[in-house]
């Protein structure tokens, strides 16, 4: 007979409760079972080597795992980049809005000195503000040989005056030779010959409310002084088969030299 054991006392061997033998329970197994830890876990199916024969086991990726799929193969920006691009017109905004008047003021000064430069060059050095002159001829000489009334044409004229305009004009109530002048002043002139009746042609230049106011004489023929638009005044000489009328905002002297170069 054994000896008795005592009641507190472990036996070495347990009879395991899944049915096993415990005579094939290996040493390791006793001694975790004596130290009073569980055995062993067996090894996983992941870590373990598979038999000759036998197709390994790939672990699936996590979709979890994977990274997003970027628009045309670049990465998705972080969101600390997304706020700070939609933070970016706040600040130009707020850094527009901080700016002095004086600072506008001297933004715009460098923007008009270039145009002021541009300008004075244009109109100083290229004669900018100054109309073209043109050629008279062709249209006096139109007017001539279409002999529907007598031509007249200024002479001894200084390079002053300077032909800007110079038309002839058929119509079925009569023709009309109209030249344009700058005078030396810079004023306007215009020299206008006809053989539209006076009573139609007066009105028509020089509207309807247009008054003679005396007469005067220049180069031996009598001129009417006539009223005009506003600021304007007008000569009228009146002859058989043609009127003459020298009309403008030029001064009186300007207009009468016109009047009296006609040859």
């Amino acid at each position: 007979m054994e000896p008795a054991q005592p009641a507190d006392r472990v036996p070495t061997y347990r009879t395991p409760t899944d049915g096993s033998d415990p005579a094939t329970a290996g040493p390791a197994d006793a001694r975790a079972e004596i130290d009073g830890q569980p055995a062993e876990a067996p090894t996983a199916a992941a870590d373990r080597v598979p038999a000759a024969g036998e197709p390994a086991l790939v672990e699936p990726v996590s979709a979890a795992r994977q990274d997003p799929p970027s628009e045309a193969g670049r990465p998705q920006p972080s969101a600390a980049a997304a706020r700070e691009s939609a933070a970016s017109p706040v600040v130009a905004a707020t850094r527009r809005s901080e700016r002095s008047p004086k600072d506008m003021a001297i933004s715009l000064l460098v923007l008009l000195v270039p145009i002021a430069l541009l300008l004075a060059f244009y109109r100083g050095f290229l004669g900018g503000d100054q109309p073209t002159p043109v050629d008279p001829t062709p249209a006096v000489e139109q007017a001539q040989a279409a002999n529907a009334f007598p031509v007249s044409q200024p002479a001894g004229l200084g390079e002053e005056w300077r032909p800007v305009n110079a038309r002839y004009q058929a119509a079925e109530g009569g023709s009309t030779l109209r030249i344009g002048y700058v005078t030396p002043e810079g004023k306007g002139a215009q020299l206008l010959q006809s053989n539209v009746p006076a009573e139609q042609l007066i009105p028509t230049e020089l509207t309807d409310r247009a008054q003679p106011q005396g007469q005067t004489e220049l180069a031996g023929r009598n001129w009417q002084r006539y009223t005009a638009r506003e600021n304007e005044q007008a000569l009228v000489l009146l002859e058989p088969g043609r009127t003459v009328i020298v009309v403008g905002d030029a001064r009186e002297n300007e207009l009468r030299e016109l009047a009296g170069s006609l040859r």
